[in-house]
């Protein structure tokens, strides 16, 4: 099957019924994407399929197929990505292990409400679980990931303007 992951296409030869989660990590070679539960409930699998962010852990890579699938290695090269730079910043990272779902999960939310409320952070975050539990980092780098988009819209806007 073919599979277009973080822009490039990948032939993977995968059982019909394999996860995306292993063809990514085991045959890709991407292991950004963790393996947490098995079972969607932990959210450290989190990638987007189209841009909406879903658990890899559960669904098969052939029901994937002809969708774009971005993964926690291609929203941002070298850290980049404002969500990256606020999850610096806001030192929200303790062991790290579910950070990447986190961060998958952060820029999905911010696509569809672009100034979240802290009830919007929430509800968008409370399917990722983190065992360190640095929530309330998480929500401070949410915010500050939504001030750093609109700042660089706003560059983005004056050079076009100049």
């Amino acid at each position: 099957m073919k599979l277009n992951v973080n822009g490039q296409e990948h032939e993977v030869d995968a059982p019909a019924d394999m996860p995306l989660l292993w063809v990514l990590r085991d045959l890709i070679g991407l292991t950004g994407t963790k393996f947490g539960c098995g079972m969607a409930q932990c959210g450290a699998c989190t990638v987007h399929a189209d841009g909406v962010a879903m658990r890899s852990c559960i669904t098969p890579a052939v029901a994937l197929a002809g969708k774009k699938i971005t993964t926690i290695e291609g929203i941002g090269k070298d850290g980049d990505h404002p969500v990256q730079r606020a999850w610096i910043e806001a030192d929200v990272v303790q062991c790290g292990y579910c950070q990447s779902g986190q961060i998958m999960a952060a820029v999905a939310l911010l696509k569809q409400k672009p100034q979240p409320t802290d009830a919007d952070i929430d509800a968008a975050m409370s399917g990722n679980l983190c065992r360190c539990g640095t929530y309330q980092r998480i929500r401070t780098a949410v915010h500050r990931a939504a001030e750093l988009t609109k700042i660089a819209a706003i560059a983005e806007e004056v050079q076009h303007v100049a």
